[in-house]
């Protein structure tokens, strides 16, 4: 008897019915605090934990094993949708010159159905996907929207293995998967050091693999400015560590899109001002602050000069510009840090503070750029996202402004939370997923067990913490270390955004990711190990 798995897809959704990977046995040693395990998980390699499985021992072969994709007529989709698919199972095709046996329990055809008409494989994710999601049966279970019918064929592909034959199999399953928070992002730096585009890319398609969707980037910082501006060239022109080879030109920038669009992954580009900016003001002049040592020029230059009309004439057309190349309906404006020692010693700044009435505090005059700067690109229709700071100096907030938590200890980010939420704004958590910070053992662990909603504050508050992200910042990285150092360790932020709440077993974690790890290495991926292991299939380099 040959079997049909059917994704159903309402634009209201994906359902799937599916197997559990074949388990094997894993060990792991006692190591600070954490018993020896001598039985892999009951959910074998899955990762992120859906929020519920359900397996048997029916096994399913995946003999002369086919996909397709129609919409509610019935009708083959559009290759938007059938190239997810070849994505998700490329890592998994049958091997060549092999006989496959057949049988009573075989599985032979996978179904997604696209019942939607208004369900299309061209939109853009957005920050409203992934709210729900129903188990009808053990068969069928349903999505919020499009993009999840494509992690659903992620966790698909994670149940598929091998027998003892090398034919490839899946065990009878049924499993109702929701993410837990809509905002489960990864901040990459291309400033301190320029990632090549393939590096990105490759980044991305992990991204997926571990259901993170919304890559945050950190485009442009002090160091360099490589985002190649059709309105302002000589930003990188003059910013750039190389005005050729280390910027991001136009065409990269919309491959990166459509890339991360493919997969469901919003990007969320980030213009950081009026701090992390002297690499702009080698571009386009008198953006910057001229710095004064006693009553003359020292030659040295400071934040943004939040004094001149020029500076916001500028800030409105590259903004405008910003808003058209990336599709987002948020972006991410930055605002931390912002030194006032320069705007201090600059005699314009003082008068300028004196008519103003904003006396001896250089935080007001802060609020007065930024709360320009929000008005700005408010009119481009895009919502924006800032850091603590921006909110903690009391400046006026949209209501839609997401408030990006990344300071202090666990007591202090804990309060910041608290603090942001009771004042009725959405925010993201990042302060424990600093995976820029590295030290021996681990220290996956330590992001495992972080949780944002972790904080004093009642239901309501809760609700308004829509997720988190992991941040590689790159002083000490570039193309060469930054995958092994962001994977698995950023697999672990994935599972706590993703899966419930209650999913804390360390021991269940470390079997599960240790097999993850394996898959992604499997994939080509240079995902460092947890810990003394090895991968059951080997493997000659990366």
């Amino acid at each position: 008897m040959s079997t049909t798995l059917k994704f159903t897809v309402l634009l209201l959704a994906l359902g799937f019915c599916q197997g559990l990977q074949h388990n094997y046995d894993n060990y792991i040693e006692e190591e600070e605090g954490v018993e020896p395990v001598s039985q892999a998980s009951k959910y074998g390699s899955l990762w992120p934990l859906p929020q519920k499985v359900q397996t048997s021992e029916v096994s399913l072969k995946l003999s002369g094993f086919s996909f397709k994709i129609v919409d509610a007529k019935g009708s083959s989709a559009g290759p938007s949708c059938t190239g997810l698919f070849m994505y998700v199972f490329s890592a998994k095709k049958q091997k060549q010159g092999k006989t496959w046996r057949t049988g009573p329990s075989e599985l032979t055809e996978l179904q997604v159905w696209i019942t939607s008409p208004d369900s299309e494989c061209d939109g853009f994710p957005s920050v409203n996907d992934f709210q729900e999601l129903h188990l009808i049966n053990y068969d069928v279970c349903f999505y919020f929207s499009l993009f999840p019918w494509f992690l659903g064929l992620e966790t698909f592909s994670q149940l598929v293995y091998e027998d003892e034959y090398g034919a490839k199999s899946i065990n009878s399953t049924a499993i109702s998967d929701f993410p837990r928070f809509a905002h489960r992002g990864i901040l990459l730096d291309t400033s301190r050091h320029f990632l090549p585009i393939k590096v990105i890319l490759a980044n991305l398609e992990t991204m997926a693999m571990n259901k993170f969707n919304v890559f945050h980037w950190h485009i442009v910082d002090d160091q360099s400015f490589p985002y190649l501006s059709r309105t302002f060239p000589q930003l990188s022109q003059q910013g750039s560590y190389h005005p050729y080879t280390h910027v991001y030109t136009p065409a990269d920038v919309k491959m990166v899109i459509e890339f991360a669009r493919l997969r469901g992954i919003r990007v969320i580009p980030e213009f950081d001002t009026p701090g992390h900016t002297q690499s702009w003001g080698k571009g386009q002049p008198d953006l910057l602050t001229p710095c004064y040592s006693g009553a003359e020029p020292s030659g040295s230059f400071g934040p943004v000069n939040p004094i001149l009309n020029t500076t916001y004439d500028f800030m409105k057309q590259f903004f405008m510009e910003v808003s058209s190349v990336f599709p987002d309906a948020y972006v991410h404006l930055g605002g931390d840090e912002v030194d006032f020692t320069c705007w201090k010693s600059n005699p314009d700044i003082k008068k300028f503070m004196d008519q103003q009435g904003f006396g001896q505090d250089y935080s007001k005059l802060e609020s007065f750029y930024i709360q320009k700067l929000l008005d700005i690109v408010t009119t481009t229709k895009k919502g924006y996202m800032i850091w603590q700071e921006v909110f903690d100096n009391g400046v006026k907030l949209k209501p839609d402004t997401i408030i990006h938590v990344w300071k202090g200890t666990q007591q202090q980010y804990q309060n910041e939370m608290a603090n942001v939420t009771s004042s009725g704004y959405q925010t993201l958590l990042s302060t424990p997923w600093y995976l820029n910070r590295i030290s021996y053992g681990q220290d996956w662990r330590g992001h495992y067990k972080a949780d944002p909603q972790d904080f004093k504050g009642t239901e309501a508050q809760k609700k308004l913490v829509i997720g988190g992200e992991a941040c590689l910042w790159g002083e000490y990285v570039d193309g060469t270390n930054l995958t092994p150092r962001l994977w698995p360790r950023a697999s672990a932020v994935a599972e706590r955004l993703w899966s419930a709440k209650e999913v804390t077993d360390i021991n269940d974690a470390f079997n599960r990711l240790s097999m993850h790890r394996c898959r992604m290495v499997e994939r080509g991926i240079p995902a460092e190990p947890l810990f003394s292991s090895y991968c059951p299939r080997e493997y000659k380099g990366v």
